[in-house]
């Protein structure tokens, strides 16, 4: 239960309501967190909440920084999408990610905060190995370290802006029992310039996983299949799971060799 809104104007306010212990405060972006099943209503006190709206503390930026992409963390999902230069398959992961209207609320930061394992535009950013800013003090996190201790890192803090690489290329395939649907299994391969490759899988569990960060993309169909080697739930088996990762990783390598960037 909601009992205190706050709407701070100033960053230094906004951290000071974040950092008080007499009652939880939740950074709310599009509310996509509180609404999500990540959101534990359960462990926090029956005598309520307090939830800090982003929306006047100028958060929603978007710059291009030399070889990174800056993201204000309350950038939605749809201005991400209208942005143009974005690699096209970040742009059809956040496309899937949900409806075009659940998508003019739903932020960057709020998106990745609340992710499960079946979530299209996280498995994406762990692919480009996206770092996240958090205040008070500066630190800078990479979602993969980030997606699995958030109950740990998150609370009193704040997240600002998620930086991605400006020139990796990207691909992402999908299998899922409709073409709308959370995939069944997902794969997203980035490539940097220099051999770099780093390969992620969604569709399962509480949070997308790196399947490969290495110095060039041999073993990347052996590392995704082995990474989802046990990945079986109530929507498809560990076997399947298992084969379509490495073939989504597979066809991902495809995509890039066939516009040149592998």
């Amino acid at each position: 239960m909601i009992t205190e809104y706050h709407r701070p104007k100033i960053l230094d306010e906004a951290l000071k309501l974040l950092g008080r212990v007499e009652i939880p405060t939740i950074p709310l972006g599009g509310g996509t967190f509180i609404n999500s099943p990540a959101f534990n209503g359960e462990k926090y006190p029956p005598t309520g909440i307090a939830v800090i709206d982003l929306q006047s503390l100028g958060l929603d930026t978007f710059e291009r920084s030399g070889i990174f992409i800056e993201i204000g963390a309350t950038v939605t999902l749809q201005a991400l999408l209208d942005t143009p230069g974005l690699p096209e398959a970040l742009c059809r992961a956040a496309r899937l990610e949900t409806t075009y209207n659940l998508r003019q609320v739903a932020t960057v930061a709020g998106t990745l905060v609340s992710a499960d394992g079946r979530s299209p535009f996280t498995t994406v950013m762990l692919a480009l190995d996206a770092h996240l800013v958090l205040l008070p003090g500066e630190d800078t996190i990479s979602l993969g370290d980030l997606l699995p201790l958030r109950d740990e890192r998150l609370p009193h803090r704040l997240i600002t802006r998620v930086t991605i690489p400006a020139k990796a290329a990207l691909a992402y395939e999908y299998v899922a029992r409709t073409p709308a649907d959370q995939p069944l299994v997902c794969a997203a391969v980035a490539r940097w310039h220099s051999g770099r490759t780093r390969a992620s899988l969604g569709g399962y569990g509480s949070a997308p996983v790196l399947a490969m960060d290495g110095p060039e993309p041999g073993g990347v169909e052996v590392a995704a299949r082995a990474a989802y080697s046990q990945a079986g739930d109530q929507w498809a088996s560990a076997a399947y799971r298992s084969d379509m990762a490495g073939v989504l990783a597979r066809r991902c390598l495809d995509d890039l060799s066939a516009h040149g960037e592998v």
